[in-house]
């Protein structure tokens, strides 16, 4: 049994839960987002809150049990709240500013990488070294970052590079004489 998919969430004030069929909307302060449910999970509001639970005990609907509740539970932390992720730049003459509606980024390379960031998602440079991405969708959010970590990832001799904020990154030794 999952002990993920087995707690229902709760729908906090401020936000608006519709279940229709095997659609969950969410609609909050910070926006409106949804989500289908696949056809081996029952979906249902009920008392201020959103269950979910399998049909059949095939390993498919218990495997999607857990995930369609997590699911759901981030479209409701996302219309509250929203979602952030911090990248750091490492590494000299490496820096990101912002040029106009695009993400220009210096990372050593001969010419400089201009990201074009997507609808929903908001960047800010608060430093050259920093970026921070924020948006309600907690998927996209975390793809946007993969993405701009993936220009230069962290290298394990020097550490130079794109990294997220708090992740570390193993360090090797040089060639030794």
């Amino acid at each position: 049994m999952s002990r993920v998919g087995k707690k229902p969430v709760p729908v906090p004030s401020g936000v608006t839960a519709t279940v229709t069929g095997q659609t969950v909307k969410m609609k909050g302060s910070k926006g409106e987002l949804q989500y289908v449910v696949p056809n081996v999970v029952d979906v249902k509001f009920e008392d201020g809150a959103v269950s979910v639970q399998p049909r059949n005990q095939t390993k498919e609907a218990r495997s999607l049990w857990g995930t369609s509740r997590a699911q759901v539970a981030n479209l409701v932390e996302g219309v509250s709240k929203g979602f952030e992720k911090k990248l750091e730049i490492t590494g000299v003459g490496y820096r990101a500013a912002m040029a106009g509606k695009a993400l220009k980024l210096s990372l050593g390379y001969s010419h400089d990488i201009e990201y074009a960031i997507p609808v929903g998602i908001t960047i800010a440079v608060p430093k050259p070294t920093e970026i921070v991405i924020s948006g309600i969708d907690r998927q996209v959010v975390g793809q946007v970052a993969a993405e701009i970590r993936d220009y230069r990832g962290p290298e394990p001799y020097k550490g130079k590079g794109v990294k997220y904020a708090g992740e570390f990154i193993f360090r090797k030794e040089g060639k030794k004489k």
